[in-house]
């Protein structure tokens, strides 16, 4: 008998699950079978790889050195056979748009922008919860682009795969039914608070536990959370049930209004990414300038939002037509995601900077079309885990 991967993988399925039992069940095999397999593996490499006790079992001499070569052997496969989907099925051009992004407006909005930049080019969405997965999906070549958010300066995942490119820092609102006594305020602070039932979604990120810091900074640790999907967030606010957290650009919703934190204790921050390998790098400043227009588009249609970036300019920057006013505070200011792919990486960044695009565009195969706006609109993208934003243009 040959050595195989699938041999490789399950003396490595062994090892980590510390007993055959486990080790089967992992597998999906019965224990006797997986036995039986195991001794072939062994009459194959010529000794015994594992010792069986009652506690289990654990690797011999031999069994270590085979390990330890198919800890290199398998992850090194698992890539190539990643590498060689990817090339396959990207070409020399890309063929549509494949994006991939949580749930919120902003991914509606550059659907949209792109539909309507590049007529008859497909652009299809996929969406989840997970960053990771989206990310690992841009990663392995079955998404062109990720359009997620992390939370204040959290890294974004496979930062040694793909590019990113930030694309807004927003403040965190909360979302109050419209009864509520604090509704009437122009913002309000996180200890007012303390006594609020919460709701949020799921998330893979840091964000809840940003959040627990900020309520402890506050003097208050969260009474109850309710974790659930959107519509359900936005009706615990609505019935006075939760407080809930969101985008800034949550758009104007019955029921409920949203009110900015004194003091800007959370922010969240919009990131897209792509592999800098495949043909997507040469779409990515269309697209970045694109999701930046997006989210200027999002950001006007909020009242709360455009109020609050009226309060945080001053009178000596009046910033561009429509924003209210000049800089915003450095804590709520867009700030370069940092990536060894970018040469800028780390410097601070205006939204829709020259500066901030990922380099020239080349030939992407499609016409050349207005990005539209994306002077700077000094606008700061909203945490993770809480996506109670409407999900009607996904």
């Amino acid at each position: 008998m040959d050595l195989e991967l699938r041999h490789l993988k399950t003396i490595r399925t062994i090892a980590d699950a510390g007993s055959l039992t486990k080790a089967a069940a992992q597998l999906g095999l019965a224990q006797p079978a997986l036995s039986a397999q195991l001794k072939r593996i062994e009459r194959t490499l010529g000794g015994k790889l594992f010792e069986r006790g009652r506690y289990g079992v654990r690797p011999t001499a031999l069994g270590e050195f085979v390990l330890e070569r198919a800890r290199v052997v398998l992850p090194a496969i698992s890539e190539l056979q990643q590498e060689a989907v990817r090339f396959g099925s990207a070409g020399s051009r890309m063929t549509g748009f494949r994006l991939g992004g949580t749930h919120g407006p902003l991914l509606g909005g550059l659907v949209d922008r792109l539909a309507t930049a590049h007529p008859g080019v497909p652009v299809t969405t996929f969406t989840t919860w997970s960053e990771r997965e989206i990310a690992a999906a841009v990663a392995a070549g079955r998404l062109d682009f990720a359009l997620i958010g992390a939370c204040g300066e959290a890294p974004a995942p496979e930062p040694e795969r793909l590019s990113w490119r930030e694309i807004a820092v927003d403040p965190v609102f909360v979302m109050l039914a419209d009864s509520h006594p604090l509704a009437g305020r122009r913002e309000i602070g996180l200890a007012e608070l303390a006594t609020e039932a919460w709701a949020d979604v799921p998330g893979d990120g840091c964000f809840a536990d940003c959040f627990t810091l900020a309520c402890a900074r506050a003097g208050f640790t969260p009474a109850r959370v309710y974790e659930t999907d959107t519509a359900s967030c936005i009706h615990l606010v609505q019935v006075s049930r939760a407080a809930g957290l969101c985008r800034a650009t949550l758009p104007p919703t019955p029921g409920m209004v949203t009110r900015p934190l004194a003091g800007t204790p959370l922010t969240w921050r919009h990131l897209v990414g792509w592999h800098p390998a495949t043909p997507a790098a040469n779409s990515a400043p269309e697209v970045v300038a694109q999701a930046r227009a997006a989210h200027a588009d999002a950001a006007a249609r909020s009242e709360s939002y455009t109020r609050w970036l009226a309060d945080h300019r001053t009178a000596a920057d009046p910033g561009p037509p429509g924003t209210g006013g000049g800089p915003l505070p450095d804590s709520a200011r867009p700030r370069a995601a940092a990536h060894p792919d970018h040469p800028d990486s780390g410097r601070p960044q205006a939204i829709g900077h020259p500066e901030a695009d990922p380099g020239p565009p080349e030939d992407t195969g499609y016409p050349k079309a207005d990005p539209g706006p994306s002077e700077d609109i000094g606008y700061p993208g909203l945490p993770r885990g809480i996506h109670n934003i409407p999900q009607k243009d996904n």
